[in-house]
């Protein structure tokens, strides 16, 4: 998975390359030996294969979540005021993972941003903001409409699921060769999935990590996704 620019961790003396302890340890439980990668996009343009080499030595890749993406990247004009941590690198690099995944139809699990990538990448859009205070999914638990007969509703074996959310932005146009696998009662897209893409890909606008150690629904995303990786 893609590491996060980080501009301090505790007893570091410098900046950080980090990834969420509760995703981390997600992937582990499931059997996963996670692995963060080093973002290298000199100038926001990442080698094609420079990324297709370093992602021929793992079996599956997992997207995380982060901050927005530039809005220029999906073709958008000025950015929004809520838009945050833009980091030019770390867009370049992310999104040609993305594409070098989708080349190689590597097993991908993509949560939050890792669905906002997935979907700029394949031509898709991003609404820069949901509204604000009170309209956005930030620090939100609520219940999710899941697809029956989806990828994702045979994963997690339920078609209602209440999920951790924390976004400000949603897809608008869909990125193509996706469908839409989960709504929000506010219309939202909460995954996506590309079944002619790839042997296993599911996107999550949710974080799963977050409750995946008490909720076998949430956990079941990251077995499955282990299982996939599997030769």
């Amino acid at each position: 998975m893609p590491a996060r620019f980080s501009a301090s961790a505790s007893a570091l003396r410098h900046h950080a390359e980090v990834n969420a302890r509760a995703l981390v340890e997600a992937v582990w439980r499931a059997g996963g030996e996670p692995v963060s990668l080093h973002p290298h996009a000199p100038g926001g343009v990442a080698d094609p294969d420079e990324v297709a080499g370093r992602l021929a030595r793992f079996d599956a890749v997992l997207l995380p979540g982060g901050g927005d993406i530039a809005p220029h990247r999906y073709g958008a004009g000025t950015a929004h005021r809520s838009v945050y941590d833009v980091d030019d690198e770390q867009d370049g690099f992310d999104l040609e993972v993305a594409r070098q995944v989708l080349a190689a139809g590597l097993p991908l699990l993509a949560v939050c941003r890792g669905l906002h990538v997935l979907n700029t990448v394949l031509g898709g859009t991003l609404e820069q903001d949901m509204g604000g205070i009170g309209l956005d999914h930030r620090h939100v638990v609520h219940p999710v409409a899941v697809l029956p007969g989806s990828l994702l509703e045979r994963t997690t074996g339920a078609q209602k699921a209440s999920v951790s959310c924390y976004h400000h932005q949603r897809v608008s146009k869909m990125g193509q060769g996706l469908v839409v696998t989960a709504e929000a009662a506010d219309g939202t897209i909460e995954a996506i999935e590309g079944p002619a893409l790839a042997s296993w890909l599911v996107a999550v606008q949710w974080h799963p990590e977050d409750n995946a150690r008490e909720a076998n629904t949430q956990q079941a995303i990251f077995d499955a996704f282990v299982r996939a990786a599997r030769p």
